[in-house]
Order: C-alpha cells, then sequence, then structure tokens
C-alpha cells in the first residue's frame, strides 16, 4: 500500500546484506510455481564444481533462500579427497583469526580446533570439510557462509531441479556425461544455469565452437531452452563482499525472465538477453587476452599507456573473432565489453600472464594453480587458434586483397598460441613479449 509506514520482517544474512523476507520468499514462492512445486515439495538447487565463481553462486543462493528450509534445499557438489596444504593452512587460520564473526561461528560449531591443528601440521584438512564451514580452496581470503556439501555426484544430481554448473570449461563434458547417466530415468527435465567460460573447438563436419552450454546440451540430451548461461562483469570475493556487480542471464525467455528476477540482489543486478552465444564466446575470449594483459602490465612496468594500446588492439580481435563465429551478434558494448574490462584488471588469467612474465610461474606449472584453480585461458588459446586456423573459415585481408585463415587477422592470438602452446617464443619472454603483444597492427 502506498504510504504505508509498516515495517517488513529483514535478516542480516553472514556477508552483511540485509535482505527483505517478505520479498525473498515472494520470489522463491513464484518460481517453485512455475516449477510446478506442490506443497511441501522442495525445490532443490545444487552447485556442481566448488571454484570461487562456483562456491559464491551457492553461498549469494544460501544467505538470501536457505531460511526457507521447507521450501528450498541449496547443495553444493565437489569432488572428496583434496587436501590443503600447510601453507594454504597457515593462511587459513589468519583469516579466521582476523574476522570475529568468523571466529565466533567456527568456536560455536566446535570446529575452531582443527584449524588450530592444522596450523601446526598435526592434521590434514580437506577441501570439501573446509567448504561445509564456509571456505573455498581457491578463495581463501574471503570467508562465505556455511554450505551444504555432497562429494557423492549421483547424490547431489539425481533429483535436482535446477543445476548450477561451476566447472572449469575442461571438464564440463566429462562431469555432465557422468551426471546423464542419473538422469536416465527422470520424469521432469531440469534447469541447468551454466556459469563456465571457455570452448573447445571441433573441426567436423565443418569448423565450429563448441560452448559449455553445448557442451551439456550433448552430453545430457537436455533442451537447449532449459540450459542457460550467466556471466557478467564481476569478480567472485568483491560480489560476496557486497560491491555492486551485474550479469546477464542468456538463452530462452521461458526460464531467463524468472530467473533474472530469482538471483536478482540489491548488490547483483542480473539482467536476461537472448544471446546466448555471443555471451558464451565472449566469455572464452576475455580469458584469453587477460593473459596477455597480465603480461603486458608486468613487462611495462604498468604502464597505463602500454596497458590501453593492448586494450584497443585485444578488442579489435574479440570483435573481429566475435562476428565472425556468431551468426546475429548482439552489438559487442557495454556489459560485454565490461566484463572483458574486469577480467583485465583483476581475474586470475591477468595474474597468471603477470606472474608467467615476471618469472614466478612456469608454464610447466601447468593451467592448474594451487589457491587459484583452473586458468581458463590457456585451453581457450588453443581452442580459438585450432579453429580460426582453418582455411575454410578464409575471409579476404584487408591489405593484401586475397584469402587468409581467421587467425592471420589475430597478432595477439597468435603470439599468446606461441607463448603458451607451441612455446616457441618462452626464451625470448623478458626481452620481446612487451613488443609483441603492444606494437601490434589494429
Amino acid at each position: 500500500m502506498v504510504g504505508s509506514i509498516k515495517v517488513k520482517s529483514q535478516n542480516l544474512h553472514s556477508n552483511g546484506s540485509v535482505q527483505n523476507c517478505a520479498s525473498m520468499e515472494e520470489k522463491l514462492d513464484e518460481l517453485r510455481h512455475l516449477l510446478g512445486k506442490a506443497e511441501g515439495d522442495i525445490l532443490r538447487i545444487v552447485g556442481v564444481g566448488a571454484g570461487a565463481w562456483g562456491s559464491v553462486f551457492a553461498a549469494l543462493l544460501q544467505d538470501s533462500y536457505g531460511q526457507f528450509r521447507e521450501k528450498v534445499q541449496i547443495r553444493i557438489w565437489r569432488r572428496p579427497g583434496r587436501t590443503v596444504d600447510k601453507a594454504t593452512a597457515e593462511h587459513l587460520f589468519e583469516v579466521i583469526n582476523s574476522r570475529e564473526d568468523v571466529l565466533r561461528r567456527l568456536i560455536r560449531r566446535c570446529a575452531y580446533l582443527k584449524y588450530v591443528e592444522a596450523r601446526l601440521g598435526d592434521r590434514t584438512l580437506l577441501a570439501d570439510e573446509i567448504l561445509k564451514d564456509g571456505f573455498c580452496l581457491n578463495m581463501i581470503h574471503t570467508p562465505l557462509c556455511p554450505l551444504k556439501v555432497v562429494t557423492n555426484l549421483q547424490e547431489a544430481v539425481w533429483d535436482a531441479d535446477i543445476v548450477v554448473n561451476g566447472l572449469p570449461s575442461t571438464e564440463t563434458r566429462e562431469v555432465f556425461e557422468e551426471i546423464s547417466h542419473y538422469w536416465k530415468e527422470r520424469i521432469t527435465v531440469p534447469i541447468i544455469i551454466s556459469l563456465s567460460k571457455g570452448i573447445e573447438a571441433a573441426l567436423e563436419p565443418l569448423p565450429h565452437i563448441i560452448t559449455p552450454t553445448q557442451m551439456i546440451n550433448r552430453a545430457t540430451g537436455v533442451a537447449i531452452e532449459n540450459i542457460l548461461y550467466l556471466g557478467g562483469p564481476n569478480i567472485a570475493s568483491e560480489i560476496y563482499n557486497k560491491e555492486y556487480a551485474n550479469a546477464r542471464i542468456c538463452g530462452a525467455e521461458k526460464w531467463r525472465k524468472p530467473l533474472a528476477k530469482f538471483l536478482r540482489q540489491p548488490h547483483f543486478i542480473v539482467w536476461d538477453n537472448s544471446d546466448l552465444v555471443t555471451h558464451e564466446v565472449m566469455g572464452g575470449l576475455k580469458n584469453v587476452y587477460a593473459i596477455g594483459a597480465g603480461m603486458v602490465a608486468a613487462l611495462t612496468n604498468e604502464s597505463a599507456t602500454s596497458k590501453s594500446v593492448y586494450f584497443a588492439h585485444c578488442t579489435s580481435e574479440m570483435i573481429f573473432i566475435t562476428h565472425l563465429l556468431a551468426e546475429e551478434p548482439e552489438k559487442l558494448a557495454g556489459p560485454l565489453l565490461a566484463d572483458t574490462y574486469v577480467t583485465l584488471l583483476k581475474g586470475r588469467n591477468a595474474w597468471y600472464g603477470q606472474m608467467l612474465a615476471k618469472g614466478e610461474l612456469s608454464l610447466d606449472m601447468g593451467d592448474s594453480i594451487s589457491g587459484k584453480g583452473m586458468i581458463q585461458g590457456v585451453s581457450a588459446v588453443g581452442a580459438f587458434y585450432e579453429l580460426l586456423s582453418q582455411s575454410s573459415l578464409s575471409v579476404l585481408h584487408p591489405e593484401e586483397n586475397k584469402p587468409v585463415a581467421p587467425v592471420e587477422l589475430c597478432p595477439i592470438l597468435k603470439t599468446l598460441y606461441r607463448i603458451l602452446i607451441t612455446r616457441y617464443f618462452l626464451v625470448f619472454i623478458k626481452i620481446q613479449q612487451a613488443r609483441f603483444l603492444t606494437n601490434l597492427m589494429p
């Protein structure tokens, strides 16, 4: 009622956000109704994969809707057995003792002693164990709310109504092929929200990309209208710490609009868009070019001029590639390029590029880095290069007036491929990398 001064009930969550209980329950009831949930029938949401973004996403849902236990169940699956090394355990102990709210919570749950023992080296912690207490192995510095963790994949997904894919693209196909075995006798079709960024290249019958939503579709047989992609200009830890962010959920109108409403929070605004392929392609590309951005930053002593030149060239390549691979791409501005910008500023792929250029990491260490997780840009470099090298995709060279493979018009992508995949320039990285990545034709 307009002008009413009645105060609705509020709830303060572990990340400090204030949510209006009545409005959150209304949004939950709306989604339950759309999914045909009867009174007393639990809406089951499960996150698959517990990297930084996957864990934060589950924690946001738990903070918002976990209080309505009779209506919704929120859980997260991760593989069992991953140990926490002593150095990480020591860092985790420091984080715990720097946060009074976290310290009190662990003491109240009788869980503090095991972190003391791990700090002393008298006990080995497991990643799934600490996740139950609200700590993501890839994001130790940002405590989350406690999560309901399942380590058996079949138990996690067999009756899930909404599955959130928080896996790297390199693991998505394998895990969802396993999930498909558990869904053979399902009557209802689940909704899948993919957070994964990355692509695979396929060359038969014609060269084309395979995005994570397509991997899921092919692995499970779930109709593409029930599979959506969510991405945007955000950093997981900053979102959980209430820094204002936005994202887009992309896919069929049937589900994207109600899900955008369901996921929207005061500090995390979710819009919706129909252009699934363009957003997934850009989501994969931004990780590619973030690695180069990190290299440029390190090798030019954080030169603003060099970084801006690189940004101009890399966005030109991204736009060229996206227009080549998407049939009717959305105008590539605003939120799509903003996702690239934030990843170049602070994402793990940019960090990886910096560490390589400084010599603090080596390529021999692989693309799964302790404390950071999977560096998706590495596999994406290989996939985009392989695809764009195909002569059947030839385009007209603007100066030489002859057909060339598209990769010939992508000098940054070519250079990143030579560094990360063939390692051709590895010996010269300290001397020549800045020139390769900044002094390039538009």
